[in-house]
């Protein structure tokens, strides 16, 4: 069953070598009770490690049911140990934050084989006699209790073999003598039981004494009557090469370790807390940084929205008369044929519609005003979004035959009407009695310019009536398609300057392009949302740095559980994935926090500092997957680093 030839093993102590086995051979067969005993520093512990598979030996052959362990994976040593090995420690090295019952059927995490086995771990407790403490934590246990725990959990499995080192070497005699009864009783089940001890009652119970000295095997005593039973390698039931390629996802694994990963983290809440904070308050950070880059953003459409869509602004040029200005439309006088031409272009323009600009005088009973005073045109109600949202925009009657009818922004009602409803009143405009029809709505300010503080009368009446002038001072133009804008900017120039019979390349006239202001305001926006979201991120960075550290910490503090984990039959990528879960773990859970936080904070400075803000869902699932992605990064090295202990190590970290 295991076979021992000529192996050696050799530590390195500081700068002292110390040969533990110096060419040990040895056999043991199926059934067979073991005592290996021998002075301290006689290498029974090291011979106990190897047969265990928790170490290699550095010269010579050990084979398990005919295999060469030297061939095996460390995986496949795993596989072995799960399946085959059961582990009874003379430190216990049971799990305090779990109770007894999920101690012993922790080796079933790593075994691959479907089921919760909570039962099969309750029947192996009462087996020890421990029925009714299961409901207990090994806190809560005696010594000799808590390595009854462990031996349920060496059996849970139902191994081949079990390997106990210094089963009773914490135990009074009481328990020493309960603990042998239990080993014995599982010898006569025909399980082999291979044990190391120093104290010859104990190596009483055992069938086999081995004696070791100084790294040799000085006798090898079988007591008379015990017959070998020879196991042959098909017989087994377990395929050793196999053992190591279980799948990560096989029949649950991944929710168990879940499970495991959410038990540590909860079994040091405070550590844990303040681990989460850098997360959290990167997440919340990203959260309300982007709402209000998103919030200026919709302010600033809105605003744009005024400005309206695909829009072009002609305005007359200035002609210079030795080196001094003229004045805008000195030279290029626009009329309302022009306006006709160019609303005739319709493969390309939308509607037109010309205005004129002056100031008007305000009067409203006792009160007056000074106000930017604009005529226009039918269409520019939907042009430039200034259709009233109390009372109503011009009709066509009314432009054309000069009506006196008026519509001004919020500003001039707050001045003049207060609270009053201005709808109806009639008021006086440079000395003009006018009917307000409307209140045009709220644009806020554009620059120092407040955009509110605003009269709009028809063109006509503006022209002939108020401002006595004979031409516009400027057409809007609303194109077809934000494609077609260079387009219609070619023709309408084109247009003009053959109207106005003007020269190619001179200031008569300018065509703005509103589209140009919108993308820039736009590109100013993002820009901003793009520089307060990276800032943000650099506190989601600080934070995965305190996770990693936090999970250096406990890779070191957890350094036996790790060597447990392994002995038991985890494997390496066992042991990374579960330290990534946990770190994942912890940033999801910050991340989910701080994305609370974030709306809460959003909702704060909107509501007391009446800033705008738009929480999107983009920036939600951007920030919970960045901190998750951060749990991964950060918690590799500390995953990888558990990954890579040595099993026998491990366990004897201090």
């Amino acid at each position: 069953m295991l076979e021992l030839v000529d192996v050696h093993r050799t530590y390195l102590i500081g700068e002292s070598t110390v040969n533990a086995l110096r060419g040990v051979s040895l056999t043991i067969e199926q059934g067979e009770f073991v005592a290996i005993m021998g002075a301290s520093g006689s290498g029974k512990s090291s011979l106990l490690n190897i047969l265990g598979l928790l170490d290699n030996p550095d010269k010579g052959e050990y084979r398990i049911f005919g295999n060469n362990v030297n061939t095996m994976t460390e995986d496949e040593q795993a596989g072995v140990r799960n399946n085959v090995a059961g582990f009874v420690f003379q430190q216990f090295h049971l799990l305090k934050r779990m109770s007894i019952v999920e101690n012993v059927r922790l080796p079933h995490i790593y075994s691959g084989v479907k089921g919760d086995f909570h039962q099969q771990a309750v029947e192996r407790l009462r087996q020890v006699g421990l029925a009714e403490r299961i409901d207990h934590t090994p806190n809560q246990l005696s010594g000799g209790e808590q390595q009854r725990v462990a031996i349920a959990r060496a059996l849970v499995r139902d191994p081949l073999i079990i390997f106990a080192d210094e089963p009773t070497g914490n135990l009074d005699t009481k328990n020493s003598i309960e603990i042998m009864k239990i080993f014995t009783a599982l010898h006569a089940e025909g399980k082999t039981i291979i044990m190391v001890t120093h104290e010859p009652d104990i190596s009483a119970y055992a069938d086999r004494i081995i004696t070791m000295r100084d790294g040799v095997i000085i006798s090898d005593e079988r007591k008379p009557g015990f017959e070998t039973t020879v196991v042959a390698k098909e017989e087994n039931g377990f395929d050793i090469h196999g053992s190591g390629k279980a799948s990560l996802w096989q029949n649950g694994r991944f929710i168990g370790f879940i499970a495991q990963a959410f038990q540590a983290i909860l079994a040091n809440k405070m550590r844990s807390f303040l681990s989460v904070l850098g997360i959290l308050v990167g997440v919340a950070s990203v959260i309300a940084m982007i709402a209000l880059g998103e919030g200026a953003k919709t302010a600033m459409q809105e605003q744009m929205k005024s400005m309206g869509s695909n829009l072009l602004s002609i305005r007359g040029g200035s002609a210079k008369i030795r080196g001094a200005a003229q004045g805008a439309g000195a030279v290029a006088r626009f009329t309302f044929i022009d306006v006709d031409e160019i609303a005739a272009l319709h493969t390309l323009v939308k509607s037109a519609a010309g205005v004129v600009t002056g100031s008007g005088r305000i009067v409203y009973g006792n009160k007056n005003w000074s106000s930017s005073l604009n005529g226009v045109g039918y269409d520019y109600g939907t042009m430039r979004a200034s259709i009233p949202t109390v009372g109503r925009w011009f009709t066509r009657e009314e432009i054309q035959t000069r009506e006196k009818v008026a519509i001004i922004g919020v500003t001039v009602v707050k001045e003049l009407f207060g609270s009053t409803n201005p709808v109806g009143k009639t008021i006086k405009i440079n000395r003009i009695n006018f009917t307000v029809i409307g209140i045009a709505p709220a644009k806020g300010f554009s620059g120092p310019q407040d955009d509110d503080d605003v009269l709009i009368i028809p063109v006509n009446t503006a022209m002939y009536r108020v401002l006595g002038k004979d031409y516009l001072s400027g057409i809007f133009v609303e194109v077809s398609s934000s494609t077609l804008i260079e387009q219609a900017k070619s023709k309408i120039s084109a247009l003009i300057i053959k109207r106005h019979r003007l020269k190619e390349g001179d200031d008569s006239f300018n065509i703005r392009d509103m589209t140009e202001i919108q993308k820039m305001l736009s590109s100013t926006t993002q820009t901003m949302s793009l520089l307060l979201g990276s800032i943000a991120a650099i506190s989601l960075v600080v934070g995965g740095i305190g996770i990693m550290n936090i999970m250096l910490v406990s890779v070191t503090e957890r350094t036996r559980e790790i060597g447990l984990r392994k002995a038991i039959g985890a494997r390496k990528n066992d042991i990374m994935l579960q330290f990534l879960v946990e770190s994942v773990g912890l940033t999801i859970s910050g991340g989910f926090i701080g994305v609370l936080a974030g709306i809460g904070i959003s909702l704060v400075l909107s509501y007391f500092a009446g800033w705008a803000v738009k929480t999107s869902l983009i920036s939600v699932v951007l920030a919970t997957v960045f901190s998750a992605l951060i749990g991964i990064f950060f918690g590799l090295w500390p995953a990888r680093k558990a990954a890579e202990l040595k099993p026998l190590e491990a366990l004897r970290y201090e």
